[in-house]
Formats: structure tokens, C-alpha cells, sequence
């Protein structure tokens, strides 16, 4: 997992971004429970948080540090952000992101497993590459997530205005 960083790419759309990175979004899995993938509200989109699914099936699962080492754990919170770009896609145009408020990335540990920040990288990297800016990521250590999961991303992020 390469990060080109600010700058490095030509395009100002993030959605040409994705295509000079070699990336498209994938398509929005139907929840698991009763809520919706994303919500816009304003000039502001919640997206619930997003497992690494490929056709509605968890890509990988166990604990990180353990079943799943840190490296795949951190490609799949890159496939996380990506499935929550989508889900941001849906209620509003991609190229509508003036910024990301805020990225959490939940990762479900090994005991003693401590490098959750170099997971949520994995995103964080992502985001920085899209929209040309740090966003603030917060990794938090969990001893479970749904489906088994390894990684879960949640993402909101605010709109230019109209």
C-alpha cells in the first residue's frame, strides 16, 4: 500500500483521483441490521461504519494480531474507506467533499496487539491521497466487530456548499 501524499496527483476531483490511483468505488452492500449506509444531513455525510465486504461477503476475518496480520489489516481499512466513499456517493456527489471531519477506525485486537494507528493508516493514507489534506483519524482497539471482522471504518465528512 503506497501513498502518493498531497500533491502528487494532477486532478482536482477526487473521483479522478481514484481513477489516477488505479481505484473505483465498489458497489454499496445492503446493510446487515436495520439503518442505512449514509445519511446526509446539510452540508453533512454520516456513513455508518463499513466492514470489508466484496459481494455482500466479509472479505477477511479474525483479530489483528492474530488470525490477521497488520499489513492485510491495513489494506482492508483502505477497502473500508473505499466502501464508504461509496456509501458517501449515494446521497451525494463525490466531487461535493470540500473535507473529511473525521475517519474512526475500529480494529478488533489480538491481546497485546497496540498498533491500531498503523492499521487506520490504511485509510487515513487513502483520504489524504483523495482530498489533499490530513484528516483526523481515530483508532480505537476493540476485542470484537460485527461479522467478525477485522477492521470497521466510520466517516463524515462535509459538502461545499450548494
Amino acid at each position: 500500500m503506497t501513498s502518493l501524499r498531497r500533491g502528487a496527483l494532477a486532478s482536482d476531483s477526487p473521483r479522478a483521483r481514484l481513477a489516477e490511483l488505479g481505484l473505483s468505488l465498489p458497489h454499496v452492500s445492503p446493510p446487515k441490521g436495520s439503518y442505512v449506509p449514509a445519511v446526509r444531513s446539510g452540508n453533512m455525510v454520516y456513513v455508518a461504519g463499513q466492514v470489508p465486504l466484496t459481494d455482500g461477503r466479509l472479505v477477511a476475518a479474525g483479530k489483528v494480531g492474530a488470525e490477521i496480520s497488520p499489513e492485510l489489516a491495513a489494506d482492508l481499512a483502505r477497502q473500508c474507506g473505499l466502501a464508504a466513499l461509496a456509501a458517501i456517493d449515494e446521497v451525494a456527489d463525490l466531487d461535493e467533499v470540500a473535507r473529511v471531519v473525521r475517519a474512526i477506525g475500529y480494529v478488533a485486537c489480538a491481546p497485546g496487539f497496540i498498533d491500531t494507528p498503523g492499521v487506520v493508516a490504511g485509510v487515513g493514507d487513502l483520504l489524504d491521497d483523495l482530498f489533499g489534506d490530513s484528516s483526523p483519524c481515530m483508532p480505537v482497539g476493540v476485542p470484537c466487530l460485527p461479522l467478525n471482522s477485522p477492521v470497521e471504518i466510520e466517516l463524515t465528512v462535509e459538502l461545499s456548499p450548494r
